[in-house]
């Protein structure tokens, strides 16, 4: 069998983009973790299909690359409303997507009369622990001071349709993430592990972030935990409520507007090509 794909990346958080309207896409396990990989693969941070929606314009599932399936993602989201332009599966400038987290509305973003990125409502962050899901013996995780491997950090944690801790530090260089991160995915208070930022302020409308994605690893970047860490940045009171978030692989402008997270940023095509399976 040979299927159609195209890798796109959304500042250097790439996936493999499928349309499973027109072709039958295997989403198991094995075959995930096998396109990804970097050596032996096409290799991605995971893969997104494009499917029918029974309620919206269209539906998306996100894996992770090894294998297991996402509630959402901010970066991928972008790419997905840029796949269904550029393919021309749809010639709307807005979709409403419906994702695993619910309903996301995406505005495609455009120059010389080429879709460049997309601006995407993200919801409403969620601070109750229950909803994120977080253990622990308040209603809400805002700077709680936490014991991890004998050093303290402050966390705060949110959901933007997948679960954040965000954690603020002096200087982003010095981390090794690879040895710290998986400390926080798989803690105990998070029940179903957890994406933890790690946010450097710079001044009240810019701040740089590191991620450690649950099931992934350090990414290059990361778009629901580029919300986290806005929100957790305005909620401390270090920013304003519009922020330049730079990441690894390059900045996301978000807002906090009415109760709601916009995110702007963009999406680039890197390739397409046949896969025989």
């Amino acid at each position: 069998m040979r299927l159609h794909f195209t890798k796109m990346e959304g500042l250097g958080n790439d996936y493999i983009y499928f349309d499973g309207i027109n072709q039958k896409i295997p989403m198991d396990k094995e075959f995930i973790t096998k396109i990804s990989d970097r050596h032996f693969g096409i290799g991605s941070d995971g893969m997104i299909v494009i499917l029918a929606s029974d309620k919206y314009d269209f539906k998306m599932r996100m894996f992770n690359l090894d294998g297991s399936e996402a509630m959402m993602c901010g970066n991928g989201i972008r790419c997905f409303a840029k796949f269904i332009y550029d393919h021309k599966l749809s010639d709307k400038h807005v979709l409403k997507i419906e994702t695993k987290s619910g309903l996301r509305i995406v505005e495609l973003l455009f120059e010389d009369g080429r879709c460049i990125g997309a601006k995407v409502n993200m919801g409403k962050p969620i601070l109750r622990c229950k909803e994120i899901p977080c253990i622990y013996d308040k209603e809400k995780m805002i700077n709680e001071a936490m014991i991890v491997d004998d050093h303290e950090y402050h966390l705060t944690t949110i959901s933007m349709g997948n679960p954040h801790t965000v954690i603020f530090v002096d200087d982003l260089e010095i981390l090794d993430l690879a040895v710290l991160g998986p400390k926080f995915e798989h803690h105990e208070l998070f029940p179903e592990s957890v994406n933890t930022e790690f946010v450097q302020v710079v001044n009240e409308q810019y701040i740089k972030m590191r991620v450690w994605e649950r099931g992934s690893g350090e990414t290059m970047a990361c778009g629901t935990g580029a919300c986290a860490s806005m929100y957790a940045s305005y909620l401390n009171g270090y920013t304003k409520d519009k922020v330049i978030v730079q990441l690894l692989g390059g900045c996301l402008e978000i807002e906090y507007l009415d109760g709601i997270i916009m995110m702007s940023g963009p999406a680039v095509n890197v390739f397409e090509g046949i896969i025989e399976i």
